[in-house]
């Protein structure tokens, strides 16, 4: 069974960094894509970043880029989110998920196993 787990959430200020990781276990790890989702109080899950099995094929949403790096160490099963240059519009729960194929996008329906979520808050 495939289980993931998110740490690294926390309360930081405006302009702020965070680590957050995700440990994966049950499956083959490197073979299959990984991302990062969040949702916001009052919004719906959105996704924020996408590794492929290839760890240098990346995809972000647009409000993220060059403040948020997706990364992942195959010989520890986990895949990492830094999160630089904090904004208040940031804090939510954010969540990892696997994909069950090497290439995923941005939609939810794409990815097939889910962890239950780190909560990030920023504040101004």
């Amino acid at each position: 069974q495939v289980q993931l787990v998110e740490s690294g959430g926390g309360l930081v200020q405006a302009g702020g960094s965070l680590r957050l990781s995700c440990a994966a276990s049950g499956r083959a790890f490197s073979n299959y894509a990984m991302g990062w989702f969040r949702r916001a109080p009052g919004r719906e899950r959105e996704f924020v970043a996408r590794l492929a099995w290839s760890a240098g094929d990346t995809l972000y949403v647009e409000s993220v880029k060059g403040r948020f790096t997706i990364s992942r160490d195959n010989a520890k099963n986990t895949v990492y989110l830094q999160m630089n240059s904090l904004k208040p519009e940031d804090t939510a729960v954010y969540y990892c998920a696997s994909s069950g194929r090497a290439y995923a996008g941005p939609r939810i329906d794409e990815y097939d196993y889910w962890g239950q979520g780190t909560q990030v808050t920023v504040s101004s």
